[in-house]
């Protein structure tokens, strides 16, 4: 055992440390790779290649934090699919983890800064089927429910998919957390990349489709450990850190 998994025991870890690790073991396991990109990100992989409209009201100062160069603090972890995408290397099966920031007032159930888990499937055949399976498979390792889950989808708008859908989840397994079987909880956004997405690229939205989802981490790790105020993952208590041990 290493010092800091012996550390681990004692003191406990933390709930996005934790839960990122998981996600990172379940998509390799998948065949997926672990990107990473700048938190202080540029307007254009924020927004315009992400096919965000200029008077979209998620580029406004209540929404965004901007740099008076122009830049921002990342808004979601999507910024990572639009760098990636602009290198040309296709096929591509990626995930990135990391902080995002908005400007919004704080509560039980936001934050100013949170983590995203970003999902990007890019290249040939790749279909509405293919998400399904994704997050079917990484939601049931995740939650322990071997299996019996269900995913289903409805319809929303993001500027960046198209279709644009929003994901529910259900446990139904025996050994899923007694609070959330049965019982419909809705997850985040995912859908299609939009053609512009792929075009801004200098690819072929032709030849080209791919999918992509983002979640809140913070919103999972709730779900899954019942924690009923996410500001608790950021006030450095050590009592609601040290009720988390590792597993191994």
């Amino acid at each position: 055992m290493t010092k800091d998994e012996e550390l681990n025991r004692k003191v406990g870890i933390h709930p996005i440390t934790s839960a990122t690790r998981e996600f990172v073991q379940i998509f390799k396991e998948m065949g997926f790779t672990v990107g990473f990109g700048p938190e202080i990100e540029t307007e254009h992989y924020n927004f315009d290649a992400l096919n965000v409209p200029k008077d979209h009201p998620a580029r406004d100062m209540q929404d965004t934090f901007w740099f008076p160069d122009g830049r921002v603090l990342r808004t979601h972890c999507t910024s990572v699919t639009s760098r990636h995408l602009d290198n040309g290397e296709l096929p591509i099966r990626e995930i990135s983890i990391g902080r995002t920031y908005r400007n919004e007032a704080t509560d039980m159930t936001h934050e100013a800064q949170f983590h995203q888990i970003d999902c990007l499937v890019a290249g040939e055949d790749i279909t509405m089927a293919n998400l399904k399976w994704t997050l079917n498979t990484w939601l049931s390792k995740y939650f322990g429910s071997d299996g019996s889950s269900e995913i289903r989808f409805r319809p929303n708008f993001f500027p960046f998919v198209e279709p644009g859908i929003e994901v529910d989840m259900r446990l139904t397994g025996e050994d899923a957390p007694e609070k959330l079987r049965g019982k419909w909880i809705e997850l985040g956004g995912a859908g299609m990349l939009h053609p512009n997405v792929f075009k801004t690229a200098g690819l072929d939205p032709k030849k080209y489709r791919g999918f992509a989802f983002g979640f809140g981490v913070e919103r999972l790790a709730m779900l899954k450990h019942a924690i009923d105020d996410i500001r608790l993952f950021h006030n450095g208590d050590l009592r609601f850190i040290n009720q988390f041990k590792a597993d191994k």
